[in-house]
């Protein structure tokens, strides 16, 4: 159980930082104003917020594998928001770094 609520915190801090980065962008680079820019600093705060409810204790470790879902993440964040199609290496490459996500959070320890 630990192991999925801990991808489920990982998968609300990806939408949380990956929305709020997208929120941010449109605010600025699509000229939509401030409360779009203010909605993805908020959202950004939440993402750190969220990581501290992450089972293992150690920062470093937390972040790093959040990387990969991170990656992976914005992907899927393009196709389903922006239309983005990810070519063979953009997928290859989001699952090298998935493939890292659970070596680093879920490998055993001792």
């Amino acid at each position: 159980m630990t192991v999925i609520r801990s991808l489920l915190l990982f998968v609300l801090a990806a939408l949380a930082e990956i929305g709020g980065a997208w929120l941010v962008w449109q605010g600025v680079r699509e000229q939509r104003g401030l409360l779009w820019i203010g909605g993805g600093v908020i959202a950004l705060g939440l993402y750190g917020l969220v990581a501290t409810f992450q089972p293992d204790a150690n920062f470093g470790r937390i972040l790093a594998a959040y990387g990969g879902i991170f990656v992976a993440g914005s992907l899927v964040w393009g196709m389903v928001v922006d239309g983005f199609r990810p070519d063979r290496w953009d997928v290859i490459g989001a699952l090298v770094c998935l493939a890292g996500v659970l070596v680093i959070m879920y490998a055993p320890r001792g």
